[in-house]
């Protein structure tokens, strides 16, 4: 691939990006904003699984007997609800188990993001472009339906990936050496400790434990993402601003290059973003979580849910449809930034790699064409 190299500040040729190179930027951006978000995935998973299958939870005032705590001098907490919010969560979790507590599970998290994201970032546009070509329509298109189908496969493609890494992920960050959080608890000292543990005692099988689940969080997820963030970033460039003077938003229209149009259509791509994807996601980290046993056939099965939608209707029956929805303040708190994260981040990588690549300015805003 050659590039021409102009002084900075005058007209450059486009410069090529392969599927592999937007597979790294996708992947760095989306690592860069994970070490940020961690935190609050942490919260999140927590409040998700307190009070699982209970009608009613009560409050943790003191050790209370229950079932195996995962040390000697845990608290058992099945059941119970031990936290009143995402801030509640996340201050008792930081005064108890110090940053490494918050920081649960950072090392498969980063893994994990480097096959979600990076599949999902990379893969995006070569996936859009094909589905166009099968369709009928000019590549460079902006297609809604195909847009859709683009950021859901290439979301399905990283969640298959990733999914032995988002399992131990949630599983860490579920474990507390306080309490039992949930009605399981698994306690990994590192990413290839869990690895090791579950094929040890569940099988290869178990790598694969929630994959449906996984799929259909990321594809709800990954169908919003990218597509509302481009409608958002088109809306916003070719903004007619003489057609509506009070638009609160004019003072962006018309800078596609900008980071504050990247920043405003990131936040609200992650706002579509959570409100699609959390009964999946709620769905997903019990699954993962769940107990599991050796069957007759010696197969290792969950022994609360056989599927996300089992999951679902479990919870819907016994702690209403909002329990749907526990963790919801955490996982926006969580999503928003991560999504605006990744995407500016994205965006800045992207620019600074082919101004860089172009012998250009860092600051340049380059014409990008991908392959």
């Amino acid at each position: 691939m050659t590039s021409s190299s102009p002084t900075a500040g005058t007209t450059a040729a486009p410069v090529k990006i392969s599927t592999a190179e937007g597979f790294v930027t996708g992947a760095l951006a989306a690592m860069t904003a994970v070490t940020v978000t961690n935190p609050m995935e942490v919260c999140k998973t927590r409040m998700q699984l307190q009070g699982e299958l209970m009608s009613s939870a009560p409050r943790v005032l003191s050790g209370q007997a229950g079932s195996a705590a995962p040390q000697a001098g845990a608290q058992a907490a099945v059941g119970a609800r031990l936290y009143k919010s995402s801030l509640d969560c996340f201050t008792k979790t930081l005064k108890s188990e110090g940053i490494k507590g918050v920081q649960r599970g950072i090392g498969a998290a980063y893994v994990y993001q480097v096959l979600l994201n990076g599949s999902r970032l990379g893969f995006y546009e070569p996936f859009r472009k094909a589905i166009n070509r099968a369709a009928g329509r000019r590549p460079e298109e902006q297609w809604a339906a195909g847009a859709f189908a683009a950021g859901a496969s290439s979301g399905c493609v990283g969640a298959i990936l990733g999914n032995p890494l988002f399992l131990i992920k949630a599983r860490i960050q579920a474990y507390s050496p306080h309490f039992v959080i949930g009605r399981a608890s698994h306690n990994y000292t590192s990413t290839i400790d869990g690895l090791s543990k579950i094929i040890k005692s569940e099988g290869v099988r178990g790598l694969v434990r929630g994959m449906d689940a996984a799929v259909l969080r990321t594809a709800m997820g990954s169908t919003v993402q990218l597509p509302a963030y481009t409608w958002f970033k088109g809306y916003l460039t070719n903004m007619d601003v003489e057609a509506n003077p009070y638009n609160p938003l004019k003072f962006i229209a018309n800078k596609p290059n900008s980071f504050f149009t990247y920043f405003a259509s990131s936040i609200f791509s992650g706002l579509c973003v959570c409100a699609v994807m959390q009964p999946a996601d709620t769905a997903l980290t019990r699954m993962y979580n769940q107990p599991v046993r050796v069957d007759e056939r010696g197969r290792s099965v969950g022994t609360l849910y056989r599927n996300p939608f089992h999951c679902l209707y479990l919870t819907a029956k016994a702690e209403g449809v909002l329990g749907w929805y526990k963790g919801t303040t955490a996982h926006l708190f969580r999503i928003a930034p991560h999504t605006v994260l990744t995407l500016v981040v994205n965006e800045a990588y992207l620019r600074w790699y082919t101004n860089f690549k172009a012998g250009r300015s860092l600051l340049d805003a380059p014409a990008v064409k991908k392959m």
